[in-house]
């Protein structure tokens, strides 16, 4: 007789997501800086927002699914007049977070934008506040947001730090779907056992392909996933909350589990326990609208553009040290079709800084990308691996993301070797990002509300304590249009 046959008692569930679950449920942030950290966080989250509805490749994506649609007591989507399901409203948000590549950074053995989490926190907090008070209950506080946001933050990030999904092509934006849905549970009311549940159908679902962040199909879709996946967070949350049931062992499963079926059967590994150190070491995008991987490549760019602006033509080559992880993802040659392939080519990005002394969202956009000294720049480069940049991005106590640039000319004469190791916005360039991090989030709400409007949000975030009280309500009353 065979004995060949499924064991069919149900298991305990794994471990991973009984961790996560213990510390959505009953881990409290003590730590000060982690939400200083956080509140800065999510201006800076909703100003890259603002900005990216000035594009309409963006803005045709958001609304309801069905036009017309309104939902009574529905989330709201920054800087627009849509009231939404929580779904749809998560999708928006986390599209506009998204769409110019300019919110926070997460770097390890996997990277990713913890901030993408923000879509299905807000549009729930926004939403469950609004029927609390039509209910009469006190609504949620921004403190409840930023507590959400830390611990979203510290689900990705530390599942990022050891877990190379990119390495079996899988995208990182699985991890904002595994974050929002444990965060998103706690939010709707569910108990340990429900986010257990809740985050085994997200592993369940599977994981994007990474197909569309690199060539030759790189394209626009990679601007609009975490809104995707931030959603379907949502839905799986709420869905859970109905009582539907989870599969204990979704990642452990023999041949049908994730490790068997997407991660070459290997367990992750997870050697830091849950805190808030990923929120208190996140990486801000200050400068450029750039792949982080580039983002010293690009500073440094502009340090030589006054120096070699003159002399773009008796440039003989470009010589660029930097670290294996830009090589692997950014380094492109040949033809770019359009700005989700511009954005994501660590050439392209330098040789708009030499050229134009600074790189802003509209430099992908056709009307720059036709300049024929942008290709010829590129094909001058030579891109090559610093052995010390490669081990310092992954040492915890650098996590540096290095890049240097050193231009040879025509007649015999060179540059200096210009090296930047930490990018403006990591922790070790705080003091001097931060400044510059709330003039950013000016110049980007400026692009959608009135000086005076402008004023009222950002009196808002010139104190901490009221930010924190303030209800989520009215908080997002405040980037209505």
């Amino acid at each position: 007789m065979s004995t060949n046959f499924d064991i069919s008692t149900r298991p305990q569930p794994d471990k991973v997501l009984i961790d996560i679950a213990e510390y959505v449920s009953n881990f409290e942030i003590k730590s000060k800086l982690a939400y200083e950290t956080a509140s800065y966080c999510l201006l800076d989250t909703i100003g890259c927002g603002l900005l990216a509805l000035r594009f309409p490749e963006c803005t045709k994506h958001l609304g309801p699914i069905v036009e017309g649609a309104e939902v009574v007591n529905g989330a709201r989507v920054f800087g627009t007049s849509y009231r939404l399901d929580p779904v749809k409203a998560a999708w928006d948000i986390g599209c506009i977070i998204r769409w110019l590549d300019f919110n926070d950074t997460w770097l390890a053995a996997e990277w990713g934008h913890p901030s993408d989490n923000l879509g299905g926190i807000i549009a729930v907090a926004d939403y469950l506040s609004l029927q609390n008070i039509a209910k009469g209950k006190a609504p949620l506080t921004v403190k409840d947001v930023l507590t959400a946001m830390i611990k979203a933050h510290e689900i990705q990030g530390v599942l990022a730090l050891q877990n190379s999904y990119n390495r079996v092509g899988l995208d990182h934006v699985l991890l904002v779907r595994v974050a929002s849905t444990a965060i998103v549970t706690k939010l709707l009311g569910g108990d340990k056992n429900q986010i257990i549940d809740a985050l085994s159908q997200a592993w369940v679902d599977g994981c994007s392909l990474r197909t569309y962040r690199h060539a030759p199909n790189t394209g626009s879709r990679k601007s609009w996933a975490a809104g995707d996946a931030t959603s379907r967070a949502v839905y799986l949350a709420m869905m859970t909350m109905k009582g539907e049931m989870g599969y204990p062992s979704v990642l452990t499963a023999p041949t049908w589990g994730f490790y068997d079926v997407s991660f070459e059967g290997k367990p992750f590994k997870i050697d830091r326990s849950y805190g808030s150190y990923v929120m208190e070491n996140i990486l801000f995008k200050i400068s450029f609208p750039a792949e982080f991987h580039a983002q010293t490549a690009v500073e440094t760019a502009v340090i030589l553009h006054p120096q070699i602006k003159d002399k773009l033509n008796d440039i003989d080559k470009i010589v660029v040290h930097t670290h294996e992880s830009a090589i692997r993802i950014i380094s492109k040659k040949g033809t770019l079709n359009n700005p989700a392939d511009r954005d994501h080519c660590l050439q392209y990005m330098i040789a708009i800084g030499l050229i134009y002394g600074n790189l802003e969202a509209t430099h992908y956009e056709n009307g720059i990308a036709s300049n024929p000294l942008i290709d010829i720049l590129r094909d001058k480069m030579q891109i090559l691996e610093d052995k010390r940049y490669t081990q310092e991005y992954l040492e915890a106590d650098k996590r540096s993301i290095a890049n240097a640039i050193q231009i040879f000319f025509n007649d015999g004469s060179y540059t200096e070797k210009i090296e930047k190791e930490y990018p403006i916005g990591h922790r070790r360039r705080r003091q001097e990002g931060i400044p510059l991090l709330l003039k950013k989030f000016k110049k980007n709400i400026n692009t959608r509300f009135s000086a005076y409007q402008t004023n009222k949000i950002l009196k808002v975030f010139n104190d901490q304590k009221k930010l924190m009280q303030t209800p989520v309500q009215e908080f997002m009353d405040l980037f209505v249009v």
